[in-house]
């Protein structure tokens, strides 16, 4: 039985591998439960899955559990989650926190041998080259969880990485993919998280609108599979059936297909290399479907895309800039404080103003982090 801690246990990602983690009871074991301040959504699955390690993100959340709970050890914040990750007992970690606060827990637990399932962006697109420089030396996995990830791992089993000749990340194009640049003015919060393919969190449905969500994970690809950024292509696929494809320098092309349901790729990291029933996730119906539709990306008609891939080739501290700016902007817009719009502008201007590190460390990472947040949050001024 796989003993698992799980950062993030409230959110989006936490909650869908909380439902892989009741379906197979013989199989895994929550350890460890991390969460923010969330206690009204949190309790009741610390009721359920009686972890012997909570974290919470403060003080005044800790003392409100302890009147609540008499199990279980309470940790507070990022010290927390590196302890919760770190135990003994702990054989996977699933980080599904959003921000930064979830790097140094990874870079933790790869130095205490642990599985990693990685959904939480911040990590790779932040830090990736101190990510994978541990999980090489250590020997560890990283398993990701985001779909298009998980598809390109699927897709590369059993071959061999130097016969690549390109990754296809397929976007969706998100709760605006129909409206031309000038019809995003004046968008509301509401329209935005509509989207019409995935449930998501707040915060990834912005991004997948804006299409800094493809942005991030070409970012986190170049990393996690050692690929050039020339050499990863995003395409407009409308169904999300096709999650992403791998083109292998014979011009054969690998694809892994499915439902848009976050559990599958989910559980099939936490029993790689093996697969279990997933009887919760409708099964994929082609002959319903009979139709899928691809079309080219558009740059200017996406700049957060274009952003990310100019931050990744640049390198060094761009990929923190842009990733801390986009998360600032995009809470503005979710508190109606900007518009849709200005998301793209501010994280513009957060680039424009940064002067690139070459070679950041965690600490030089974690400020940068800090201030370009807080430079976004005042608009720059």
């Amino acid at each position: 039985m796989k003993q698992v801690a799980l950062l993030g246990a409230t959110g989006s990602i936490g909650i869908q591998t909380l439902d892989v983690i009741r379906l197979h009871p013989e199989e895994f074991s929550l350890y460890a439960l991390a969460f923010g301040r969330n206690l009204e959504k949190a309790l009741p699955l610390i009721k359920e899955f009686k972890p012997e390690v909570i974290v919470v993100q403060d003080e005044p959340t800790k003392e409100r559990l302890q009147s609540e709970i008499h199990h279980g050890q309470i940790l507070i914040g990022g010290e927390g989650l590196i302890e919760a990750s770190v135990a003994d007992p702990v054989d996977v970690v699933v980080n599904a926190v959003m921000g930064s606060i979830g790097l140094p827990a990874t870079l933790k637990a790869i130095q205490a041998k642990k599985l990693i399932a990685i959904a939480n962006k911040e990590t790779l697109v932040t830090a990736g080259h101190l990510v994978m420089q541990e999980a090489k030396k250590h020997n560890v996995e990283l398993l990701p969880v985001d779909s298009e990830h998980s598809a390109i791992y699927q897709s590369l089993n059993g071959e061999n990485k130097k016969d690549i000749h390109k990754l296809i990340i397929t976007a969706s194009g998100g709760s605006f993919r129909d409206k031309k640049r000038e019809e995003l003015v004046g968008v509301t919060v509401k329209d935005a998280l509509n989207h019409p393919n995935w449930s998501m969190g707040a915060k990834i449905t912005i991004d997948s609108a804006s299409m800094m969500n493809k942005g991030l994970e070409v970012i986190e690809a170049h990393w996690l599979f050692d690929v050039p950024y020339d050499q990863i292509h995003v395409i407009l696929h409308r169904e999300s059936v096709i999650h992403s494809m791998v083109e292998y320098v014979d011009r054969s092309v690998m694809a892994q297909l499915g439902t848009p349901d976050m559990k599958v790729p989910i559980q099939y990291a936490l029993t790689y290399p093996n697969r279990l029933d997933l009887p919760i996730t409708k099964q994929l119906d082609l002959e319903e479907i009979a139709t899928l539709h691809f079309e080219k990306m558009d740059m200017e008609r996406f700049p957060c895309l274009r952003m990310a891939y100019e931050a990744g080739r640049t390198g060094g501290s761009m990929p923190a800039v842009l990733n801390a700016a986009n998360e600032e902007a995009v809470q503005l817009f979710l508190e109606e404080k900007i518009s849709f719009l200005e998301i793209e502008q501010l994280i513009e201007r957060a680039l424009e103003s940064h002067e690139r590190i070459h070679n950041p460390d965690l600490s030089t990472i974690l400020s940068i982090d800090e201030e370009t947040r807080k430079r976004v949050r005042f608009h720059l001024n």
